[in-house]
């Protein structure tokens, strides 16, 4: 599918490697204070170097990503991406007709920080989600108890925009049902997104489709209406392959791959 829009660049955080953002941290002390993400964890101690010649432990990589998560480093690097997000889109905001922002839900607008961690970083879909902050949580039943938090660069983004008259649509890779989407759209104003302009989660229709399919073909229906996307943001790449944006902006994401 080809844009019709101006060719979307992409901004990527500057540390988006983990052992890159843990050369950094643990190279200058206190530089970064502990912050949303971090302040569902407990003491979290640093991994030791892995030999990169020698094949990756899968434990060893988790305590990586924990570190990375709960020293700051991966709220610094959200926050970066997002203050030069928002100050695109305030300069653009005013120079095009119908102007536009979309946002992916899940570690974009909303944070399942709290399960990711409980499920020790692997996906559980189904079953009980009551022992947190320990594990296992349903992924399914998180999303249907609404209790995932802002993440707050994010929903201060989603202020700007409104406030300068840029419409906001989040496109979502969660599945469609009536009572998803309920819940769904529950979340995001119980979190502060309040006064979207559209909600789309994925029809049963798309379940096979590539994730970047469905995703720029749903933008694509947002500039059929004669918006202008000025920025897409998301923290998968899938999120925002395919175009209809004018500038797609990367959040960092250690914790799963959705291709």
């Amino acid at each position: 599918m080809t844009s019709d829009r101006p060719a979307a660049r992409t901004a990527l955080p500057t540390r988006w490697a983990v052992v890159a953002a843990l050369t950094v941290f643990l190279a200058v002390p206190g530089q970064y204070a502990l912050a949303q993400t971090a302040a569902h964890c407990g003491g979290t101690p640093a991994p030791h170097t892995l030999q990169m010649s020698r094949p990756l432990n899968i434990g060893e990589l988790k305590l990586q990503v924990r570190f990375y998560a709960c020293s700051g480093a991966y709220d610094s690097d959200i926050a970066k991406v997002l203050a030069d997000t928002r100050a695109y889109v305030k300069s653009r905001a005013a120079e095009v007709a119908r102007p536009a922002i979309v946002l992916d839900i899940d570690e974009t607008a909303l944070s399942n920080f709290p399960v990711i961690l409980a499920n020790d970083f692997g996906y559980i879909p189904n079953g009980k989600c009551d022992d947190l902050p320990k594990g296992p949580c349903g992924v399914n039943t998180w999303e249907l108890s609404g209790r995932a938090e802002a993440i707050a660069p994010t929903l201060a983004l989603f202020r700007a925009a409104r406030a300068h008259n840029v419409a906001v649509f989040f496109i979502t890779g969660r599945h469609a049902s009536d009572l998803r989407r309920k819940k769904t759209a529950e979340n995001l104003k119980k979190a502060g997104y309040e006064g979207w302009s559209g909600l789309v989660l994925r029809p049963s229709d798309a379940s096979n489709m590539p994730t970047s399919q469905y995703k720029s073909g749903e933008r694509a229906k947002i500039a059929a209406q004669g918006y202008t996307i000025i920025a897409n943001v998301g923290d998968q790449q899938s999120d925002l392959a395919g175009g209809y944006a004018e500038r797609a902006y990367k959040l960092p994401n250690p914790f799963y791959f959705i291709p």
